[in-house]
């Protein structure tokens, strides 16, 4: 996986982000979205990624996207302006490969660079591979919701995880 470049998304990707993301919604626990999106709803999302200034990054190999991570504002109080939570996804061919560490690594500096504190990932407590990897970026576990969730007929718990910001240096 040597050759996979790191780079901003383009409206052009925004097929094969509709594509990963709507498996993860027929198939998986990490969105909790019961139907899938639809490339308006993806392109809308896109806008508002680019008119927040927040970024979105997709990993490519031979033209092929693998995965893509984005960020955006925790809340929508100005209170918690200083929080991001962000997101990561991999095609589910790619998983497993380093594809979610190159894309992490990228995205986390940028959440430093725009001067933010925090950030959280919210992980479904089922996904201990999420949780490991999380773990390994640096992200603790700071709170349990429990049966927050319900998808494919059961109720499902949530782990909080946070990343300090401020204490990772870029340079």
């Amino acid at each position: 996986m040597d050759n996979i470049s790191i780079r901003p998304a383009q409206e052009s990707d925004l097929i094969a982000i509709l594509s990963i993301l709507n498996e993860e919604i027929k198939f998986g626990t990490s969105v909790y979205d019961y139907d899938e999106k639809s490339l308006t709803d993806i392109g809308v999302w896109y806008q508002e990624k680019i008119n927040l200034g927040f970024p979105l990054l997709v990993a490519e190999l031979d033209q092929i996207i693998l995965g893509y991570a984005t960020f955006g504002y925790f809340r929508p109080r100005e209170g918690y302006k200083h929080t991001v939570e962000h997101s990561v996804y991999i095609a589910k061919k790619a998983q497993g490969n380093g594809v979610g560490q190159l894309l992490m690594d990228k995205l986390i500096p940028i959440a430093v660079k725009q001067n933010f504190h925090r950030m959280l990932a919210v992980v479904d407590a089922s996904n201990e591979g999420s949780c490991a990897f999380h773990k390994k970026l640096g992200f603790k576990e700071v709170g349990r919701l429990n049966e927050v969730g319900y998808k494919f007929n059961k109720w499902l718990d949530v782990v909080f995880m946070q990343l300090n910001l401020d204490t990772i240096n870029i340079n």
